[in-house]
């Protein structure tokens, strides 16, 4: 299932803020995206996720030889980010329930299950705006890698997180990123990208007289 970009631009106000992505992420795949802050990794993101429109540029996402489209993305994809809002009034439990009725979980994991694997259990009655930002950034991780879905974002993953998060993070990185295209943005934290295979750097796109085509690395 490849997802392609086809030079991919964005523009605000007068301002490229990159031009001329070309790139083809394939199913399974680990791929990262660095560069520097204000670079435009998160916009790069929003655009692959559907959220945010390219300013030129194409973008198709084929699921068993059908392509999709780009209203529908949001069916087939789960993202996490630490500036994604949850329904905090809700109860975890209540949450969860809701959230399921549009985005089914993985096959074999309950909400029951989910709660256990996110540590989270003391919390099930727990109103979400009663969470740490720690709890928070883990809930929203878990959806992402625990829904039934073909692509995974992560934007900058190991935000809010401690040091026992992160190891949290780790683990569940390394068994659920097997069978699916993965994509994370990443300030250069190792470990938020260390099982990735591929790599690219938005910086290379951020000349509007930039021709360069494709500068997908391998991490290997």
């Amino acid at each position: 299932m490849p997802l392609h970009l086809t030079n991919i631009a964005k523009k605000y106000n007068k301002n490229w803020v990159f031009r001329k992505v070309n790139i083809q992420f394939n199913t399974p795949g680990t791929y990262v995206i660095k560069g520097s802050n204000g670079s435009g990794k998160s916009t790069l993101l929003k655009i692959i996720s559907g959220h945010l429109s390219a300013s030129e540029g194409e973008q198709k996402l084929i699921i068993n030889s059908k392509e999709i489209p780009i209203e529908s993305w949001p069916e087939h994809i789960a993202y996490a980010a630490p500036y994604f809002e949850l329904i905090e009034n809700m109860y975890l439990e209540e949450f969860l329930e809701f959230y399921t009725k549009f985005k089914p979980l993985n096959k074999n994991i309950t909400i029951d299950k989910f709660i256990t694997i996110t540590y989270l259990e003391t919390s099930r009655n727990k109103q979400i705006k009663n969470f740490s930002s720690g709890m928070k950034q883990r809930l929203k991780l878990a959806l992402a890698w625990l829904s039934d879905v073909y692509v995974v974002l992560l934007d900058e993953p190991c935000s809010n997180l401690d040091q026992r998060g992160i190891e949290w993070y780790k683990k569940m990185a390394t068994k659920y990123s097997k069978d699916k295209l993965i994509i994370v943005c990443s300030n250069n934290i190792q470990e938020e990208f260390f099982f990735c295979e591929n790599s690219l750097n938005i910086d290379d796109f951020m000349d509007s007289h930039n021709s360069q085509k494709n500068t997908l690395k391998s991490q290997t």
